[in-house]
Order: C-alpha cells, then structure tokens, then sequence
C-alpha cells in the first residue's frame, strides 16, 4: 500500500506489515522491543485528530500489540507514548520494558547509541511478530 511515511521513521524502522488502520514498525534499535504504529490517515499529527471511528480501531491495534509482546517477551512494563517532538507524522511507540534494561526506570529516548538488528535477529523477531498478529495483518 502506498502511504507516505515520514522519512526519519522510514531510515530508523523495519516493516513488519499493515495493520486495519496502522502501518506496524520495529524499531531497529535491539536494546529494546519497540514497536510503532503509524495510522494512515493523510495530515494526521496528534491523537486528536483523528475520527472516533478511526481512534478506536487504532486503540484496539494499540491492545492487540501490546498484548502480543507481553504475551512473546513478558516485559516488566508496556511504555506507550505518543509523543511527535521530532516527527510530527502521527505514529505511537510500544515498547517492552524491563527492569534491567538500560534505561530503566527512564524513558529510552536519548540513551546511548542505538544498536541495529542484525539481519538474523530483526528477521526472527518480524517472523515472531508475524506469526503472534497473522489474523491482523492484511
């Protein structure tokens, strides 16, 4: 599907597929499981602006994430956020988090270097992811 995505989270993300409402990312840094969903809703920056309709489809893809990495990685915490400082194209982080992670108990943003996948570890985790949202994925 054609949809324009930001630039900056095209160069710092993996596809992993296309969701109802939301283009699914992995974050290509290892330190951490980190998903982003992109809602393909043209001019979209906030939550807000967004319909009623569409924030619900992208709340129920948000829980259905959030339960697959919880139910694949058993993270400590789910981080969600929202945030669009940098990108202002609309797209929401979740990340596994755990209580000896690096970070921890901080946000991940601006922490150290990133750490790309390498091609084994990024394919096995989007296969993982795959598989876990198959009946979501279009």
């Amino acid at each position: 599907m054609s949809f324009p995505l930001d630039p900056r989270l095209a160069a710092d993300t993996l596809p992993i597929g296309e969701l109802p409402l939301s283009r699914l990312l992995l974050m290509n840094d290892a330190r951490w499981p980190w998903l982003i969903l992109v809602p393909r809703i043209a001019g979209a920056r906030e939550l807000i602006d967004l319909d009623g309709d569409d924030r619900t489809a992208l709340m129920d893809e948000l829980t259905r994430v959030g339960r697959t990495l919880e139910s694949l990685l058993q993270p400590d915490k789910l981080n969600v956020a929202a945030l669009g400082n940098v990108v202002s194209q609309l797209h929401v982080h979740v990340i596994a988090r755990y209580a000896t992670d690096a970070a921890w108990p901080n946000p991940v943003w601006g922490r150290g270097e990133r750490v790309a996948y390498t091609e084994a570890e990024s394919s096995a985790r989007i296969a993982g992811l795959r598989t876990a949202l198959k009946d979501l994925l279009a």
